[in-house]
């Protein structure tokens, strides 16, 4: 680890202990990493907050990268519980802007060619500063309004750095922190990794646009700004500047907030179940209403997207939560996840089932489907399944979806209007007229199935006729208990040889002793081939082998020792 690297370790050690985590950095071993003996007296206020409260707390003292990583982390359900969530969601950054001279110098180094030969104007005051990138008004040379997105010059290297310091921290937590959920500190930093570098990269968000383009095309209630592609590339995004003002429920008559609460959720199922390309931060900052009532979408550096499975499978649980369907809602989620380990079905099933007689008590549009999936995700946690992203990102978007719905229009009962949809969906997925429709497509595979199943049949009963039927069982637990006992084996063997070799020697040449000096020679020479074996044992045992030594010597290469 290096100097500038382990400044930053004692940094973050010496933060995280003022907000009541010294006792993890003390068993982390990481006062011992930084050579700091004094104890860090705790915050009164954190002395008074809930465990995620100093989380993110902590997060917001270490500074931009760390606040992006719980801005990352308040939209993935699946990887922590409902209250850190909660909590996460309120970070905010909190940066000086950069000046209009970097803002420059970031233009031209990234378009090649002077903001004067691309820019008419550019307004010096930002519209907004975050810790990624600054947002500022400019006018093209044809007189077109438009928004630049100017990432912050060396945030990307600063990002990699504290990444590496995340991934050695990361390894140390894993060797104190007992697991509790589906990911390991280390798989959440990776996690981290991939959304922030997608987020660092302005080719992704621009190309984001343009899908949601096209797909809204025909939408006309919904407005998606334009791309300027000669304007724009990894590190500057220029789009269409849209006028328009946040929505505020209070200043809409009734009418107004109903039609555009029906639009927003006819836009949220289009996008669902329809392009299979869906909005991951529809939250009200990023929704305008122009002066015709439009709705204008903005921000796209944070979306999902749902194969044509996954939209089936869908449909499929919210017809399963609908009927109070445990046994399907367990099955579902377990198929669609990735178990870490063998989960207990009928307990997941049983609490499933506890979970919808609770929040289903009442009638459908009554439903707070906000605490429904948060739950939902909950029990997926515990049951170490983990549920793929794109599912949690949809689970944080419909939060804030209903969320937006209930303020504009709190009388709107969801179900009700819903309904057509659902009734849409299913039509299209089981109409035998249609060859894409789902039914056709399951009783093709039924029919198959079934023309395949007596011939498979006949085989495996002539193959256990003749003794060509064989069943192998493969296990993780087994595989490795083997190769211990393979190499238990060898070393055995070579240790017997090299004591052999040793006795072997001094009885075989006591009568005829070969002297140097008083040095019995065959006696030394027997000694060294008995060690050049037990050195090729103790070399095979922690390189050649695929057994427990090499296991020992990538679990010491990995995780520090303790002491």
């Amino acid at each position: 680890m290096i100097l500038q690297d382990l400044n930053r370790v004692r940094q973050i050690t010496v933060i995280a202990a003022r907000h009541g985590f010294g006792e993890l950095a003390e068993r982390a071993g990481l006062w011992r990493i930084v050579g700091r003996k004094e104890k860090v007296e705790v915050s009164p206020e954190a002395q008074r907050a809930s465990t995620a409260r100093r989380f993110r707390m902590l997060l917001n003292d270490l500074g931009p990268t760390f606040v992006k990583l719980g801005q990352v982390l308040s939209t993935r359900a699946d990887l922590l519980p409902a209250e850190y969530i909660d909590e996460l969601a309120m970070l905010q950054d909190h940066v000086e802007p950069i000046t209009l001279e970097e803002v420059r110098a970031q233009i031209e180094g990234s378009l090649g060619a002077t903001v004067e030969s691309l820019f008419a104007t550019i307004d010096p005051a930002p519209l907004a500063a975050a810790s990624i990138a600054q947002v500022h008004r400019a006018v093209t040379l044809e007189g077109e309004e438009v928004v630049v997105k100017v990432q912050r010059p060396g945030i990307a290297e600063r990002i990699d750095s504290d990444l590496g310091v995340l991934r050695s921290l990361a390894r140390l937590l894993e060797a104190v922190v007992e697991e509790t959920g589906v990911y390991t500190p280390t798989g959440i930093v990776d996690e981290f990794d991939r959304a922030i570098h997608e987020e660092l990269d302005f080719i992704n968000e621009a190309t984001n646009i343009r899908a949601f383009l096209e797909n809204h095309r025909e939408r006309t209630y919904l407005k998606i700004p334009r791309v300027y592609t000669g304007l724009s590339s990894r590190t500057v995004l220029t789009l269409e500047f849209i006028r328009g003002v946040k929505l505020n429920p209070a200043e809409l008559s009734e009418p107004e907030r109903k039609a555009i609460a029906q639009n927003i959720l006819d836009a949220s199922f289009r996008q669902l179940f329809e392009d299979g390309l869906f909005h991951g931060d529809p939250h009200p900052g990023n929704l305008l209403l122009m002066e015709d009532h439009r709705l204008a979408l903005l921000d796209f550096g944070v979306v999902g997207r749902l194969s044509r499975p996954m939209q089936e499978t869908l449909v499929m649980l919210c017809l399963a939560v609908a009927l109070k369907d445990s046994e399907s809602v367990a099955r579902i989620l377990y198929r669609v996840g990735v178990p870490d380990a063998r989960a207990n079905l009928v307990g997941f099933r049983n609490d499933i089932e506890a979970l919808l007689g609770q929040h289903l008590a009442t009638t459908l549009g009554q439903v707070d489907t906000r605490s429904l999936l948060r739950d939902l995700l909950d029990l997926a946690v515990k049951y170490r399944i983990r549920i793929p992203k794109e599912y949690a990102l949809l689970s944080r978007a419909s939060v804030s979806t209903e969320g937006m719905l209930r303020s504009l229009y709190p009388e709107m009962n969801i179900i009700e209007v819903a309904l057509p949809y659902a009734k849409e969906l299913l039509a299209g997925r089981y109409d035998p007229m249609q060859l894409q429709g789902g039914l056709m497509r399951t009783l093709l595979r039924f029919q198959s199935m079934a023309q395949d199943l007596p011939t498979q049949l006949s085989q495996i009963l002539l193959d256990m006729e003749s003794g060509k039927f064989t069943v192998t069982v493969r296990a993780d637990q087994f595989d490795k208990l083997n190769e211990n006992l393979r190499s238990a084996a060898v070393i055995a063997f070579m240790g017997l040889c090299a004591c052999g070799f040793i006795v072997g020697a001094f009885i075989s040449f006591a009568p005829k002793p070969w002297m140097y000096g008083n040095v019995p020679v065959l006696g030394v020479v027997g000694i060294a081939v008995a060690a050049a074996f037990f050195g090729a044992a103790i070399t095979w045992y922690l390189f050649g082998g695929r057994g427990l030594g090499k296991v020992r010597l990538s679990r010491f290469l990995k995780k520090p020792r303790r002491k």
